[in-house]
C-alpha cells in the first residue's frame, strides 16, 4: 500500500495488505501544505482523466486523491491507477499536479513498477475530463530517502504548469515493511 504524506515527508509502499490504506502509518509527521498546493478559486483546466506513459507501457486512469486525517495522501485502491492529489493543481495548470502510484503490492508489479526508467525526453500525456491532452516532457528523474523527502522540490511553487510523478523505489526493508526511497520524476509541460 501508499502513504503519501501531503506536503511531503515520503512516499511509503507497504506490502501487508491486512493494512488498510488509511491505516497506513506516515513517515515523520505531515508537513504543512503551503498556497503551492491550495485548491484553485477557479480551475484553469479540467481535472485530469486519464495518463499514459509511452516509455514504461503505462495507460491507465486518474483518479482524485485526497488525505486522511494525518494528512497522509490516500492512495488509489487498485495498484494498477494512478491518482492525482486534487487539492493541488490540475495538470496543466500553474504549478506542481502530483500523481502518486504503487510500485507494487503482494500481488505484483504496480502501474509505476517502472517509474524509475524514465528519463529526460520522456513523454507522459494527461488527458483531461474535456479529452483534451497536455503533454509533459521529463525534466529528471531521482531518488530520495524517505526521511529526506524534497517537499519543497515537489510542491514549491512554479512559474509553469510541472508534473511529479511519485513512487516508492530503492531496497525494500522487510522490518519496516517498507522501500527506503521515493522515486519523484519532474516533468514540465509543452
Amino acid at each position: 500500500m501508499v502513504a503519501l504524506v501531503a506536503g511531503g515527508a515520503a512516499l511509503a509502499d507497504h506490502l501487508d495488505d491486512a493494512v488498510p490504506a488509511t491505516a497506513v502509518a506516515s513517515p515523520p509527521g505531515p508537513v504543512v501544505l503551503g498556497s503551492a498546493t491550495a485548491v484553485p478559486a477557479e480551475r484553469t483546466v479540467p481535472a485530469p482523466v486519464g495518463l499514459r506513459i509511452a516509455a514504461i507501457g503505462v495507460d491507465t486512469d486518474l483518479v482524485p486523491i485526497g488525505v486522511d486525517d494525518a494528512g497522509a495522501l490516500l492512495p488509489p485502491a487498485d495498484v494498477q491507477q494512478v491518482g492525482w492529489f486534487a487539492a493541488g493543481p490540475a495538470p496543466g495548470e500553474v504549478g506542481p499536479a502530483v500523481l502518486a502510484g504503487h510500485v507494487d503490492d503482494h500481488t505484483g508489479p504496480g502501474v509505476f513498477a517502472r517509474l524509475a526508467e524514465l528519463g529526460p525526453g520522456d513523454q507522459v500525456v494527461v488527458t483531461g475530463g474535456d479529452g483534451r491532452p497536455v503533454t509533459f516532457t521529463v525534466t529528471r528523474v531521482a531518488a530520495h530517502p524517505k526521511d529526506d523527502f524534497p517537499t519543497d522540490e515537489v510542491y514549491g511553487p512554479t512559474t509553469g504548469a510541472e508534473l511529479r510523478l511519485i513512487t516508492c523505489g530503492g531496497s525494500f526493508d522487510h522490518g519496516r515493511r517498507s522501500y527506503t526511497d521515493n522515486v519523484v520524476v519532474h516533468a514540465s509541460a509543452g
